[in-house]
């Protein structure tokens, strides 16, 4: 009972991490005040990119650099679409999502049907061991310890550095953040490259570990789910590591049904995680007065420099 327990937890984090990397680095990039709603579309990029060069080289760290890379270099298109020539956030992230499944399902059409191993376990020595919690906690891949140091390392900037006060003082008021002498647009854009990059990295585990194959669409809409936590977690890290594995259990939530002899239409419990965004989104969108105490007083709204 205890090692179906543990195995029941270990795919909820596998089916979580994905959806931790892309929803920090959205957070990242709302918090500047940008609404980026390529996400898919980045993710996807990510998981071309890094499962190619994986593939190909062999190389897991080269891999996760190439992954990060890609989804930036689309972050980047978007960044001077709606940073330098003005274009509305909403429809430019859209056709960004839209570009990236199509140039990923290019880029990938001599991988379909090729397999891959996926990432090996890393052991800490001597935490491993504990009971229980050793092999929940500490018997992971690179990846999913990579999330929760990016969780961490996030946390931190945002609430105990400089940095992380400019970044908000920018989504709070950009008007504001000008006058004192910052570079809005640069910060903007250092914000949405490094959204792209982690939903790379999102991508990449999607690919490299939880389905270690390439498959087109493959990251199946987590890139919205990922948008959807943003919103649900109140613009906070914790609280988006709560809402990931939230709905990392809910994903997994069909197979688990199945093994224990809950006879439900398959196509049913694969809608699960997708109307559970729906219904927290709903949920939330009825406390206008919460979201507009959290939310950064600018997102969405373009800066211009000489007004």
């Amino acid at each position: 009972m205890l090692d179906t327990l543990i195995l029941a937890l270990l795919t909820v984090i596998t089916a979580a991490t994905p959806l931790l990397f892309a929803a920090l680095g959205e957070m990242i990039t709302e918090k500047s005040g940008v609404l980026n709603l390529g996400v898919e579309g980045m993710m996807l990029m990510g998981a071309i990119g890094g499962f190619i060069v994986v593939t190909q080289t062999d190389s897991i760290l080269l891999a996760i650099i190439v992954s990060a890379l890609a989804g930036a270099a689309l972050a980047g298109i978007f960044a001077v679409l709606v940073l330098v020539f003005q274009a509305s956030q909403v429809p430019t992230g859209l056709a960004l999502t839209i570009f990236g499944v199509g140039l990923s399902a290019l880029l990938g059409q001599s991988m379909i049907g090729v397999a891959y191993t996926g990432l090996p376990k890393i052991a800490i020595p001597g935490l491993v061991s504990i009971p229980f919690l050793g092999d929940l906690l500490f018997n992971h891949d690179i990846m999913v310890y990579l999330s929760i140091l990016m969780l961490f390392a996030i946390r931190y900037f945002i609430n105990r550095t400089r940095g992380g006060l400019i970044l908000r003082a920018v989504g709070d008021s950009h008007d504001a953040a000008h006058a004192l002498g910052y570079r809005v647009n640069v910060i903007r854009g250092l914000a949405i490259l490094f959204g792209g990059a982690m939903a790379g990295l999102g991508g990449a585990y999607v690919s490299m570990a939880y389905s270690p194959l390439w498959v087109e669409g493959m990251t199946a809409g987590r890139g919205w789910i990922a948008l959807a936590l943003v919103v649900f977690a109140s613009w906070r890290p914790t609280r988006i590591l709560l809402g990931a594995y939230l709905f990392g259990g809910i994903t997994i939530l069909q197979l688990h049904a199945q093994a224990i002899g809950i006879h439900v239409p398959s196509q049913i419990m694969s809608m699960l995680p997708y109307v559970a965004t729906i219904l927290v989104l709903v949920l939330i969108s009825r406390d206008r007065a919460r979201i507009k105490l959290n939310a950064p007083a600018s997102l969405g709204k373009p800066f211009h420099p000489g007004h």
